[in-house]
């Protein structure tokens, strides 16, 4: 693809793949494709894929489990239905499931946003703190202006503004490099 982009996937170690993209290729020099690589690798090695798929899970079931609490209560107390669950039951776990859930992506959100901030420091220590922070500064590069719609800024690498910040995936790039040039 065109896109300069990398990422990691698999659930272990010995099963993980790592991939860049043509883009990034062509984009970056060969030290600042070596970070990116280190910074994917360190994904790897510190299980991030199968932690996030865990905790997403967790927060899930806490979502289902807690909104139905909320439903049968709401049931209860304010309907005053004793027979089975009523209107109010559904109605008040279809609420409850929306609201909970946004909350539990934005714990989500957090999680990612500090594993993409501990993946920068090992891509710092595999490759060295300089190629790791010229890296980052090519894809801020590449990223000027945002070529994501406003609706999609959410899960890019390189911006968000306001309450959008809570639901990013990445944390700015400018963080980025701010936290690596702050790392003895």
């Amino acid at each position: 693809a065109p896109d300069v982009n990398a990422f990691a996937t698999g659930m272990s170690r010995n099963k993980a793949l790592v991939a860049v993209s043509s883009g990034l290729l062509r984009a970056m020099s060969r030290d600042e494709a070596e970070a990116v690589l280190g910074h994917e690798v360190s994904h790897v090695a510190n299980g991030d894929m199968v932690t996030l798929t865990l905790i997403q899970g967790v927060l899930n079931t806490f979502v289902i489990v807690l909104s139905r609490l909320v439903g049968q209560f709401i049931d209860r107390a304010v309907f005053r239905n004793e027979n089975g669950h009523g209107a109010g039951f559904f109605i008040a776990t279809m609420v409850a499931q929306v609201l909970f859930g946004i909350v539990a992506s934005v714990i989500v959100m957090w999680f990612s946003r500090q594993r993409e901030f501990r993946a920068d420091t090992g891509g710092a220590r595999l490759a060295g703190r300089g190629k790791m922070i010229a890296a980052l500064q090519r894809l801020q590069a590449a990223h000027e202006p945002a070529v994501l719609p406003e609706q999609l800024a959410a899960f890019g690498i390189s911006g968000g503004k306001g309450i959008s910040r809570l639901f990013m995936s990445h944390p700015p790039l400018e963080e980025r490099i701010a936290a690596l040039r702050a790392v003895q």
